[in-house]
């Protein structure tokens, strides 16, 4: 295909109206040099257009496909400012940067927004990133009966990069200029670009009448209130200030900045987002009654995928096109929002000041607007963003005594419908939540449904007051089921949902009383309680100064420590014996006025209990004094300690006292490589010991038999030595004592009839 590429560099300058400063625009520049006081100078924006060719039924219009100079935002705008756009506009561009053609993008072709004085009308610009091609295409709806308006162009913005050099004043006019007539047909094919020059008495709403090209709409636009058409533009004076700065005389009357109930975020001036003066110079206009009773909540309607380093240039970008391609006397917003939470100034007149501004048809002159860069259908904002949008709000709100997240009564200042169908006549008194999205009071998408089912988030963040407050723990203490304990000290952590920037300070309360005051950045607090239960909570307070309080928490803070009640103790148990591994059981218990956390052993080895274990099973090592230490902590972090010392002894049965017939057995799988056997019915052998705990220890096998235990002279039990598996070194049978004695134990082969083979591989005691 045969590429075409639009426009060429060109400068434009701008049509002076009566009482005006005349300004020399250079467009395209992208380098600057300061201000003579050292302030960025402006960004020059560069703006084109091309003529969209309507199909012969008038239903249909496209541009084809060809090369560009490069933009980064485009529109679709039409003659008739007043007239409604019902079709679709799809756009596609050619990044510059791939040179691959986007997916087809969708317009939003009627905004509501605008004022009277409006050149043209138009679609939300777009932001579509650095593009050296387009394609455009439009279609009337499917049941409308006219055609698209007339008139249909694209406009393409440059909003430039960079600072350029200050604007100089190129001329004053004293005398009424002719203003040009907007033209759709010029001689060469295409559009030309200059600065559209808004009527002599700027006001709140578009021109109200009806377009040729459509049939009327159901809520025709009505002559808009009086009472919301700002002040007029400055008459001239007779010379620029000496510095080259112009220097109008103003006329004005500018209403007063009062104080707000809520701090000012930061906010980005219009210099600092390079905002060229020259192409609005006229004076701000302000609220009639010098009061904001609502915000406006908007999205651009435009890409997401801009960086946060373009947003400044998106944000010019948009002016561009509301100024010099609407023909808008400036920027329609009031303040914009970027995805990563930056505020910029939108309209001129102080952003302290109730700054009529061009955003919502019909109701601009009671509320201010606030808009985030991006479109959000589908997807909510960022909560960088959205925190931003509810600080401005609160800070603007606030300096009304305006309630964020009450309702107020507007006056309809043009009769209109919402996006639900809802309509109203002009003059109609209208109730709206304060903070309220651009549907509720047009018939438009705006702010897309994402971040209008966000916009009761918005409301509580800005006017309190703090949401999801909840204790999350309690650190320097123990719990035991809900219950905290502690000695004296502990430190309290919390979160909200409310974002921190929107709070004051928090407040740690004990039983009821400030016990410690913290920023709103912070998520904990520490206090030292003293002795008894008390209840914990905290109270946020919002930067409206509504409070929210947490639940209580109960701490116990308690010095008491715990007890054993039952000393360690130690006794030799069942298991298979090894010289440096005897098994024993160490037992214990531990008890607590409060709450009994846990007990631990810290030596021979480290191991931790819950406060209902009792006992635990441990081997030791034999002919060895091992120490067992023993701490118990309860839930406040008190402790008490205890030990007991024992010695497992082995006795071979080499050392025991021998009756009957008996045979030795060697293999390393005894006791000491050696153990007795007897068949012998009634063979015996006798031990004598001074400890409190014995084990005897046998070998067993599937042929193994009976014996006969005597302690102190006393049967005391009929053992089984049979075993499926083959058992080496195993104690089969204990005895222990409350103290430490001597005794006396005796083991007797039984004589079992078909397997009457005892072996025997010693005895151990506990001293």
């Amino acid at each position: 295909m045969k590429r075409r590429r639009l426009w060429g560099a060109a400068a434009t300058t701008a049509v002076g109206l009566t009482g005006v400063l005349v300004f020399q625009q250079v467009t395209g520049g992208s380098g600057s040099e300061a201000l003579p006081d050292g302030r960025p100078g402006p960004v020059k924006a560069q703006s084109r257009t091309e003529r969209l060719t309507a199909s012969d039924d008038g239903r249909s219009a496209a541009l084809p496909q060809r090369d560009t100079e490069p933009f980064s935002m485009l529109g679709v705008t039409w003659t008739d400012p007043a007239a409604r756009f019902a079709g679709t506009v799809e756009v596609r561009t050619r990044s510059v940067d791939s040179g691959e053609w986007s997916r087809w993008l969708r317009l939003e072709g009627d905004s509501g927004q605008g004022e009277r004085g409006a050149v043209r009308g138009g679609t939300e610009p777009a932001w579509v990133g650095a593009s050296d091609g387009v394609e455009v295409r439009a279609r009337s709806g499917a049941a409308i009966s006219a055609g698209l308006p007339a008139g249909l162009r694209l406009d393409m913005i440059d909003p430039g990069s960079g600072k350029v050099t200050a604007m100089e004043p190129a001329a004053f006019s004293v005398e009424e200029t002719e203003q040009p007539t907007p033209t759709d047909s010029p001689s060469d094919g295409a559009e030309t670009s200059g600065t559209p020059v808004p009527e002599a008495s700027p006001g709140d709403e578009p021109p109200t009448t009806p377009p040729t090209s459509e049939p009327p709409v159901s809520e025709p636009p009505v002559p808009p209130d009086p009472s919301e058409t700002p002040s007029s533009s400055p008459p001239p004076s007779e010379s620029a200030s000496a510095s080259g700065t112009p220097s109008p005389t103003p006329t004005v009357s500018v209403p007063p900045a009062p104080p707000s109930t809520a701090p000012q975020p930061p906010i980005t001036s219009r210099a600092g987002w390079g905002a060229d003066e020259s192409i609005s110079p006229e004076e701000p206009g302000y609220l009639p009654g010098e009061k904001i009773k609502a915000v406006v909540v908007h999205h651009t309607a435009e890409s997401n995928s801009y960086t946060c380093e373009q947003a400044p240039a998106v944000v010019r970008g948009i002016y561009a096109y509301h100024v010099q391609q609407l023909g808008w006397k400036d920027l329609g917003y009031n303040f914009l929002v970027d995805k990563c939470g930056t505020v910029y100034e939108g309209r001129k007149g102080g952003v302290d000041r109730p700054v009529m501004g061009a955003h919502a048809y019909g109701f601009n002159s009671e509320t201010t607007g606030i808009s985030v860069l991006g479109t959000y259908t589908d997807t909510a904002p960022s909560q960088a963003a959205m925190v931003s949008v509810a600080r401005i709000a609160a800070w603007k709100l606030g300096q009304y005594g305006v309630d964020p997240a009450g309702t107020t009564t507007l006056t309809a200042g043009a009769a209109g419908r919402s996006y639900t169908g809802k309509t109203w006549a002009n003059g109609a008194k209208l109730s709206f939540p304060v903070i309220h999205g651009h549907r509720d009071g047009y018939n438009t998408q705006c702010p897309g449904s994402a971040f209008y089912g966000q916009l009761g988030t918005l409301r509580s963040w800005a006017g309190g007051p703090v949401t999801g407050l909840a204790i999350k723990s309690v650190t320097g203490a123990g719990v035991s089921g809900t219950t905290y304990y502690t000695k004296a000290s502990v430190t309290v952590n919390w979160s909200a949902t409310t974002p921190s920037s929107l709070i004051s300070k928090y407040e740690l309360l004990v039983d009821g009383k400030v016990a410690a005051t913290t920023a709103g950045t912070a998520t904990s607090a520490k206090a030292t309680l003293a002795a008894g239960t008390r209840k914990v909570g905290v109270r946020a307070v919002h930067q409206s100064g509504k409070t929210a309080t947490s639940a209580a928490v109960t701490v116990i803070a308690e010095t008491t420590a715990p007890t054993f009640t039952t000393k360690p103790s130690l006794a030799l148990r069942t298991g298979t014996v090894n010289t440096t591994a005897v098994p024993l059981t160490l037992s214990w218990k531990a008890t607590d006025s409060a709450a009994l956390k846990e007990v631990r052993l810290t030596a021979p080895v480290a191991r931790a209990y819950g406060p209902t274990t009792y006992s635990a099973a441990h081997t030791a090592k034999s002919g060895a004094a091992t120490t067992w230490s023993m701490t118990a902590y309860d839930q406040a972090g008190n402790t008490a300690a205890a030990t007991v010392t024992g010695t497992p002894v082995i006795l071979q049965e080499t050392s025991a006292t021998r009756t009957g017939t008996w045979t030795t057995k060697s293999s390393s799988s005894y006791l000491g490589g050696k153990s007795f056997s007897s068949s012998a019915k009634n063979a015996s052998l006798t031990w004598t010991f001074t400890g409190r705990s014995a084990a005897w220890v046998v070998s067993r096998a599937t042929g193994s038999g009976q014996a006969y235990v005597y302690v102190d002279g006393v049967k005391a039990a009929t053992v089984d030595l049979k075993s499926s598996t083959t058992k080496y070194r195993d104690a089969i049978w204990t005895k222990t004592w409350s103290t430490s004695a001597k005794h006396t134990v005796k083991i007797v082969v039984v004589g079992t009839s078909g397997r009457p083979t005892v072996t025997t591989d010693g005895l151990v005691y506990l001293k």
